[in-house]
């Protein structure tokens, strides 16, 4: 059964029917799912997820999926933690998203979403992307037989746009960033019946994140690490997380009160949350110019800049740019020490924890976790 009871602006609380479609609030902000805590407290026991082998799914009573039996698998599974156990032994473990089907973290988000929009009656998805999400949405969509387009910038790495195609979807490419493809996309909205799936413009992409952190918690055996380290372009799996961790905390099973401290990474060429988060603002300005080789952080506006900066606060975390020099030199080294062919937006994390461990704002005894977000084969590689 599901326990979906309601959509929850995140701005003003406002209610509103979770089984009628909707973008963002009336207040212009994202919506929250929300589901009745106390009766899966009072239903369910947490060990029911360790017999379950559907991968992310697995998490079924805190998802909003109505009708199980129409969901797109594409085989998805629980990804492996991994030590770093040549560079920082057992203190420092990567999140290998890049062993989902669609080789990236987007799995997570875009089949979540792609399986409420059938529910609701939805055929046709368009969003912005740099290049992951859309190869996810192709993949999803037209797994449950639907339509996608997506909007790229022109500077997409290749292969993204060769599978999104390969998978089904249409591409438009566009001189430009992705807030400029999401003006696109509300073109195609506004003019050919699509409906928009831009990050955090509809309800559900989230809780596919958030499942990141249901996973990070059983994984841990339901205590979680110190810090978290996660590459923040538009922030939906550090928003996510952070819910996953409200909802365990409020459920009562968490074995530790304090959560980990959450800190978004972004490159010194595009850095709005950085700059945001360090003068003390509520929300980001737009960051001109965004310049990095980590595509899928280049995001100069993100729509959930509010609820990433809250997330920071909350949870006494930070945020960090890194160079690009110190982002290839991280990816080469856990690459020739570890094995490991992380992405360049996952190497950020590593720049940022080198970065943080030598500030002692990270302590050396200290369990930290970084998030490769996708398989370092999508993208060219260095010399």
């Amino acid at each position: 059964m599901s326990y979906l009871t309601h959509l929850e602006c995140s701005l003003t609380g406002e209610h509103y029917p979770c089984d009628q479609i909707h973008g963002l609030s009336a207040a212009g902000r994202p919506l929250l799912a929300r589901y009745d805590l106390a009766a899966i407290r009072a239903q369910v026991e947490r060990s029911v997820f360790a017999g379950r082998q559907d991968g992310f799914w697995a998490y079924q009573e805190l998802l909003p999926i109505q009708d199980w039996s129409s969901v797109p698998r594409l085989g998805e599974i629980k990804t492996p933690l991994i030590p770093l156990l040549n560079l920082h032994g057992e203190q420092l473990m990567v999140k290998d998203e890049g062993r989902l089907p669609t080789g990236s973290f987007k799995s997570r988000g875009l089949a979540l979403a792609v399986a409420r929009a059938r529910e609701l009656g939805i055929n046709k998805l368009a969003m912005p992307t740099n290049g992951n999400a859309g190869a996810a949405l192709s993949a999803y969509a037209t797994r449950a037989g639907m339509q996608s387009i997506v909007v790229c910038p022109a500077d997409t790495p290749s292969i993204n746009i060769a599978e999104t195609r390969m998978q089904g979807g249409q591409v438009e490419l566009l001189d430009g960033y992705i807030d400029d493809c999401g003006k696109r996309v509300r073109e195609l909205v506004a003019n050919d019946g699509w409906f928009d799936f831009s990050t955090l413009k509809e309800p559900y992409r989230l809780e596919g994140k958030k499942t990141m952190g249901l996973e990070l918690a059983e994984q841990f055996d339901w205590r979680l690490p110190a810090v978290i380290l996660y590459p923040t372009g538009g922030g939906t799996g550090l928003i996510g997380m952070w819910k996953a961790f409200q909802e365990l905390t409020e459920l009562g099973w968490l074995e530790q009160q304090q959560l980990p401290r959450m800190v978004a990474v972004q490159a010194t060429g595009c850095a709005p949350i950085v700059k945001a988060f360090q003068a003390g603002k509520a929300e980001a300005e737009r960051w001109e110019n965004a310049q990095t080789l980590a595509a899928g952080i280049r995001v100069p506006m993100a729509v959930g800049d509010r609820l990433m900066l809250q997330t920071l606060r909350e949870s006494g975390g930070t945020a960090v740019a890194v160079s690009e020099t110190e982002i290839v030199t991280a990816w080469q080294a856990i690459a020739q020490r570890e094995g490991l062919l992380m992405c360049p937006e996952g190497a950020a994390t590593y720049a940022a924890y080198l970065k943080l461990l030598a500030q002692d704002w990270i302590g050396e005894d200290e369990q930290a976790v970084l998030f490769n977000c996708a398989t370092g084969l999508k993208y060219p590689l260095p010399a």
